[in-house]
């Protein structure tokens, strides 16, 4: 093709009589020619297309869909983000399509993580680098980008037991069962209250969702079931606990019931701030979103990814609470 174009280009020094400008025409050719990765020497760069499917969009994974937006956008490559409404087999499916659609990676939020093979599958027969965000599947050879849940329930229940004064029963609100992050912080939470010779009464799942974390509550609240301190596996599950306990006349905070959660999302630091939520941690959520897209781009480069790359929880209190607003 270079050839052809050269030998055009000689017609064009025959008509203008003259070496600048067959140099300059040539000159351009190679220029464009090297310009295109993809060896379309016509059209230029040809810009990498990302696809990424969450389980749904709800408050703190909206954070990881924008730090993926943002970091796509520095990057300068096309993403494309859906939702799988939480079911497995549209999520997969979702997989399925941008592997149809000639995406170069695609990055998950799983919505359950024991039922990640199959994406992981479809992905590797295409060709196609597939990298896991938040979500741990924990598939040897598949990058994940986010962070230790275990130690996120461990600074939670620690920081709890410290305000109790290692004392009192201690109720844990789980997210999925099938989830990693829920089984990991839950673990988190047992070992703290363990380890302050606390006892764990109560443990229910309410799915992430605030509306069935304030419904889990309220059955613990009616049943009489007695504790002093909820250790949820997300603020949104504690936010449910804080709207069931207050209806029900109970005081939170020092004296009361103590309640934190995990990802110190916006409406969670306002809880803190006005003394209902006891203590959460900081999740990264634009840093994984991030972090998804920068090991999504090494890899189409053909470079080598970790299968784990760490993004740090850290503890918030009323203390340090200025540093985590707004992120």
């Amino acid at each position: 093709m270079i050839q052809n174009e050269l030998e055009g280009s000689m017609m064009n020094f025959v008509k203008k009589g003259g070496l600048v400008a067959l140099v300059a025409t040539a000159a351009l050719i190679l220029t464009g020619c090297a310009a295109s990765p993809s060896g379309d020497s016509a059209g230029g760069d040809k810009k990498v297309s990302i696809g990424a499917t969450f389980p749904v969009l709800d408050a703190f994974l909206q954070k990881v869909a924008d730090g993926m937006q943002l970091e796509a956008d520095a990057q300068g490559a096309d993403l494309t983000i859906v939702a799988a409404d939480n079911k497995v087999d549209t999520q997969l499916s979702q997989v399925e399509n941008f592997i149809a659609q000639g995406v170069d990676a695609i990055l998950v939020v799983a919505v359950d993580t024991s039922a990640a093979g199959p994406m992981t599958d479809a992905a590797k027969a295409a060709g196609v680098p597939i990298v896991y965000v938040n979500r741990n599947p924990a598939q040897a050879g598949v990058p994940y980008v986010g962070s230790n849940s275990l130690v996120s329930g461990q600074l939670e229940m620690e920081q709890l037991a410290k305000l109790a004064n290692n004392k009192g029963d201690v109720v844990i609100m789980q997210g999925e069962v099938t989830n990693e992050a829920a089984l990991d912080r839950t673990k988190g939470c047992e070992e703290k209250a363990a380890a302050a010779g606390m006892k764990v009464v109560k443990t229910g799942t309410a799915n992430w969702d605030r509306a069935q974390g304030q419904k889990l509550m309220e059955n613990w609240i009616q049943s009489g079931t007695k504790f002093d301190v909820v250790c949820a596996n997300n603020d949104e599950m504690a936010l449910g606990a804080i709207l069931a306990l207050k209806a029900a006349g109970k005081k939170l905070g020092a004296g009361g019931v103590l309640v934190g959660g995990v990802d110190a999302t916006a409406d969670a630091l306002a809880s803190l701030k006005a003394g209902e939520l006891a203590t959460t941690v900081f999740q990264d959520a634009s840093g994984q979103g991030g972090g998804g897209v920068k090991a999504a781009i090494s890899l189409i480069n053909g470079e080598t990814v970790p299968d784990y790359v760490d993004v740090p929880y850290q503890l918030v209190t009323l203390d340090n609470i200025a540093d985590f607003e707004g992120k």
